[in-house]
C-alpha cells in the first residue's frame, strides 16, 4: 500500500477522519460540500476506494458505515514529502528545500523557523555521532 497517491479529494477526506477520528460518508460529506460542492455518493463511493486502498477502515452501526482512518497524518506527509523528493528532485532535499525557497515568498518568521529546524537537525546529528 502506498499512501503516495492520495488525490486532493482523497486528503480532504483524510483530514476530515484526522479531525473527527471518525465519521459516516454523511458528516464527511457536510465537511467537504461548501469547498468540494460534490454528492454524498461522490463520497461513499471514495471512501470505499480508500478502504480498497487501505488507507481507511470502517464498522457498521445500524446501518450506517463509520469510518476512521488507518494512517496517521505524519505517516501519509512522510510518504508524500518522500515521493515527492524522489520523482521530482532526484531524492535531494538540497534542491526540495532550495526549489521552495527561490519559488515562494518565504517571510521572516518561516526562514526563523526554519534555521531552528536546521540548528535541532544539526544538534541531534552531532549527538548521534553524525549518523542519520
Amino acid at each position: 500500500m502506498t499512501t503516495a497517491h492520495l488525490g486532493k479529494l482523497q486528503l480532504a477526506i483524510m483530514r476530515v477522519l484526522w479531525a473527527d477520528g471518525e465519521s459516516t460518508v454523511a458528516e464527511v460529506h457536510r465537511s467537504l460540500e461548501p469547498s468540494h460542492g460534490l454528492a454524498p455518493t461522490t463520497i461513499a463511493t471514495m471512501l470505499k476506494k480508500m478502504e480498497a486502498k487501505g488507507v481507511v477502515a470502517h464498522h457498521t452501526e445500524g446501518r450506517r458505515f463509520i469510518y476512521r482512518a488507518t494512517l496517521s497524518e505524519d505517516a501519509v506527509t512522510r510518504s508524500m514529502v518522500a515521493d515527492l523528493k524522489e520523482r521530482l528532485f532526484d531524492g535531494s532535499a538540497v534542491a526540495l528545500v532550495s526549489h521552495l525557497l527561490q519559488s515562494h515568498e518565504v517571510d521572516d518568521d518561516e526562514l526563523a523557523a526554519l534555521r531552528q529546524q536546521i540548528e535541532r537537525a544539526q544538534d541531534d546529528a552531532d549527538r548521534s555521532g553524525g549518523e542519520r
